[in-house]
C-alpha cells in the first residue's frame, strides 16, 4: 500500500493539542519527550515553508499540580487559580520546546467570544498574521483564568475551529487518543469501524460520536464532529489523528491511519457568503466611476475612489458600496472607522498613511473581504 502524506496539500495548518496529551494523567507532569518530539515534527512542516498555529490545552492540568490542588473536580475559583499559574507553565514548555529548532513563539490568550465578536475577531486575526509572517508559531489558549462560566476542558476542540476559520488555515488537525471517527465508539464495540473521509457531516455522523474518553480531556468525539461543523462549513478540512505517541504529525505525513473531514467549500467562498448573508450593513460608501470599475475587475477600494460616506461603523464592520448613481455594486468588512473614513475619502493613498499614521492600512474595504453583487441582490459573482 502506497503512504500518503496527509498533511501534503495545505500550506496553514490550525493544529489543537489536548491536556491528556501534555500532561501525564498519573503524574500531572508535562510530557516533555512527546512535546520535544511534536516540536520536531512542527520544526520539518516549517522549514516546507508550512505555516502552523497552536491551539494549546494544559494550562488547569499543569496548574493544578504547581498548586497542589489534587481533587479531580475543581470549584471554578481554584480551576481559575489552576490556570493562571498553569498559563506560565504552558508558555514556557512551548517556548523551551519550539525555540531548540530557533523558533519563536507568541502566546495568545483568547476566549470564544473574542472570535465571534468583529471588532476583537479583526484584532486578534491581525495579530496572529503578523507573528506568522514573521515566523514565529503563536500559541493559543483560552483565557481560562478570568472564565466567568464552568470550564470544560472540550471547548478548545471548538475553539480551535474557530480559530482555525479565522486565520482562513487550509486545515484544522485535532490530535486525539484515538485515529479518527469511527462507527462507533472503539473501546466500548469492538466492531467498530473506522471511516477514513466523511464527505459531509450529517445527523448520522453526529450521532456516531461518543463521550469523553478521560477526566483530562471531556470534549470526547461529539465536542470534534461540532468542531468539524463548524471548519468544514467554513471552507477549513479537518482531520482526527492519533497523537498519543511520539511525532503524531510526522506520522500523519507517513500514511498513519486519520479521518478527513473535507470542507463544504472554498474558504473565499465560505467568507464571501457569509459577508454576504449574515451581515447587516451599518453604512456605506459611495464611489466614483473610476473606483467602481477596479472593484468589478477584482481591485480593493481605496479611498481616492470614495466620494461619500454614510452612516457610523465601526472597523469590521459590514457596509455597502455604492456606485455613483446609489446601486450597491459591493459589500465588505471595513477597514476604518466613519470618522477614519471621513477623513480620508477622496485622498491618495501615501496622504492617508500621513493622516492615520504608518501602522495603518492604505485600503478603505481589501479585496478579501468583499463580495460583488449583480443587479440580483445576493448573488455572488
Amino acid at each position: 500500500m502506497t503512504m500518503t502524506n496527509a498533511l501534503a496539500p495545505y500550506k496553514r495548518l490550525t493544529i489543537k493539542v489536548g491536556s491528556a496529551l501534555l500532561v501525564d494523567g498519573k503524574t500531572g507532569k508535562l510530557r516533555s519527550a512527546w512535546l520535544k518530539s511534536l516540536s520536531a515534527d512542527i520544526a520539518a512542516l516549517k522549514a516546507l515553508g508550512v505555516e502552523i498555529v497552536i491551539v494549546s490545552s494544559g494550562a488547569i492540568s499543569l496548574g493544578r499540580r504547581l498548586l497542589k490542588l489534587d481533587a479531580i473536580a475543581l470549584p471554578l475559583e481554584q480551576s481559575q487559580a489552576a490556570a493562571s499559574a498553569g498559563q506560565i507553565a504552558l508558555s514556557q514548555a512551548w517556548a523551551q520546546a519550539l525555540g531548540g529548532h530557533d523558533i519563536v513563539t507568541g502566546q495568545i490568550l483568547i476566549t470564544p467570544n473574542i472570535t465571534e465578536e468583529r471588532r476583537y475577531y479583526l484584532n486578534a486575526r491581525t495579530t496572529i498574521a503578523t507573528l506568522l509572517s514573521l515566523g514565529a508559531v503563536p500559541i493559543i489558549n483560552e483565557n481560562d483564568s478570568v472564565a466567568t462560566a464552568e470550564i470544560r476542558y472540550g471547548d478548545n476542540d471548538r475553539l480551535s475551529a474557530r480559530v482555525a476559520t479565522m486565520i482562513e488555515a487550509d486545515c484544522l488537525v485535532l490530535l486525539s487518543d484515538v485515529d479518527g471517527l469511527y462507527t462507533a465508539p472503539p473501546a466500548k464495540d469492538p466492531t467498530a469501524t473506522h471511516l477514513p473521509i466523511i464527505p459531509a457531516i450529517t445527523p448520522a455522523i453526529e450521532a456516531m460520536a461518543g463521550g469523553a474518553a478521560s477526566h483530562l480531556s471531556r470534549g470526547g468525539m461529539t465536542t470534534k464532529v461540532e468542531a468539524g461543523k463548524i471548519a468544514t462549513q467554513a471552507g477549513t478540512a479537518m482531520i482526527i489523528a492519533k497523537g498519543t505517541e511520539d511525532h503524531p504529525l510526522k506520522a500523519l505525513t507517513e500514511g498513519a491511519r486519520h479521518t478527513l473531514f473535507h470542507p463544504a467549500q472554498s474558504r473565499a467562498q465560505a467568507r464571501k457568503r457569509w459577508i454576504m448573508g449574515s451581515l447587516g450593513v451599518a453604512g456605506s460608501l459611495q464611489v466614483d466611476a473610476g473606483a467602481a470599475r477596479a472593484l468589478l475587475t477584482g481591485k480593493s477600494l481605496l479611498p481616492i475612489g470614495v466620494t461619500r460616506v454614510k452612516g457610523e461603523f465601526d472597523r469590521g464592520d459590514a457596509i455597502a458600496i455604492l456606485d455613483p448613481q446609489g446601486v450597491e455594486i459591493a459589500r465588505g468588512l471595513v477597514g476604518l472607522d466613519s470618522e477614519e473614513a471621513q477623513l480620508v475619502k477622496g485622498k491618495r493613498s501615501d496622504t492617508v498613511l500621513e493622516i492615520l499614521g504608518t501602522g495603518n492600512r492604505a485600503e478603505l474595504v481589501h479585496r478579501d473581504n468583499m463580495v460583488l453583487v449583480s443587479g440580483k441582490m445576493g448573488e455572488v459573482l
